[in-house]
């Protein structure tokens, strides 16, 4: 499993813009081979392995791409001491290598029962992009025949069995360009944008006075979430009139809110202004939870204390989730990973060694016990 979170953390496939995808793919395809995995396909840029026979599936899936490195020694994988660094180690490389090993340690304790574990290595996760899951899902082809699924994000021990939706706007408001001296032959976009800003703050207030049901700490993250100016850019020299301002607004929607109906609010809020403005979506991914008592649940939670010795902590995730393309379509999902949220995307961004395997033998044991 070391060797083959290595390989991985070695080949840049950053997102964005999405470098070097087929080589991560080819690297995953080897392995896979070199295991007797051989019930495996592409679709698009995704690699999808079976083992084991029957309809019954339980999914293991996990993205391959990772954010942009702070330098290029960070695609040079070093183990130091309990300790694996590298770009993607923790968020979620090693978490392929867990998952790609609990399958073969399944079928090799002969486990699988009458059943199958589905691997699905996808791109595009850390923006939400086209060539992922959200391509398995458009093609019919994602979580045929599950009954659960389980993502190896970098999750600190916990499970996250919840996640919250996202909309992103980019809102451009238009002027025209003059000398400061002659402002009023200009018109001023930041001020013609200010009006929409104020109308936003409202519904901020109004929005984050509600509360998740979902677990997750401290008190304050419970609330939902909408924020503004993530990035702004107006104007070009602090002696001219701005031609153009744009601002992103980024909304957290709990699982307990409807998504069309906060979505179809907010572009409606901004319309209702009055001001002239160009709306772009940026992103959009829909919430999603799963009750842990579930039977899906339950057995994870069996799996963690039996390899870990400690019961099992479920959580709601702040950010979007791969969990929600299989919850929509009744398959109960949860993460649950070796990597630490806390170093992931970071500069020293690092697995411990010890949770690669307890990871893989926590898979193992799930699914085992799924489909016996």
């Amino acid at each position: 499993m070391i060797e083959f979170t290595r390989e991985l953390v070695a080949i840049p496939t950053e997102n964005p813009p999405g470098n070097q995808y087929e080589r991560a793919r080819e690297a995953i395809l080897r392995r896979l081979d070199a295991l007797g995995f051989h019930d495996t396909r592409v679709e698009g840029e995704c690699v999808l392995s079976f083992v084991g026979s029957g309809e019954r599936t339980v999914y293991f899936n996990g993205h391959y791409d990772v954010v942009p490195a702070q330098s290029a020694s960070q695609f040079e994988p070093v183990l130091k001491g309990a300790n694996l660094f590298g770009r993607g180690s923790s968020d979620m490389k090693s978490g392929l290598a867990a998952m790609t090993y609990a399958a073969s340690a399944v079928r090799g304790a002969g486990a699988l029962g009458n059943g199958r574990v589905g691997l699905v290595f996808v791109p595009d996760e850390e923006t939400a992009g086209p060539r992922g899951s959200r391509y398995l899902a458009e093609q019919g082809l994602l979580g045929a025949g599950g009954i659960a699924m389980l993502t190896p994000e970098p999750t600190g021990g916990v499970v996250w069995n919840a996640n919250r939706g996202a909309i992103t706007l980019r809102v451009t408001v238009k002027g025209k360009h003059a000398h400061v001296g002659r402002q009023h032959e200009g018109i001023n976009a930041f001020e013609r944008m200010l009006p929409i800003a104020q109308a936003l703050g409202e519904l901020k207030r109004e929005v984050e006075t509600r509360q998740t049901s979902f677990y997750i700490q401290p008190e304050a993250a419970r609330r939902s979430i909408l924020m503004m100016g993530g990035r702004v850019e107006s104007g070009a020299s602090f002696n001219t009139v701005p031609e153009r301002c744009a601002f992103t607004v980024d909304r957290r929607i709990n699982p307990e809110e409807d998504f069309e109906e906060e979505k179809e609010r907010l572009l409606e809020l901004i319309r209702r202004v009055g001001v002239e403005a160009e709306v772009e979506i940026l992103q959009e991914g829909r919430s999603s939870g799963v009750d842990p008592e579930c039977a899906a649940g339950r057995t994870l939670a069996g799996a963690i204390e039996s390899v870990t010795g400690k019961p099992a902590k479920f959580e709601m995730c702040p950010g979007l989730l791969e969990i929600r393309f299989y919850t929509e379509r009744g398959i109960p999902a949860f993460a649950y990973g070796p990597g630490l949220l806390t170093v992931s995307h970071g500069p020293n961004e690092f697995v411990p060694v010890e949770r690669i395997v307890e990871c893989a033998q926590v898979y193992a044991l799930a699914a085992a016990e799924l489909l016996a």
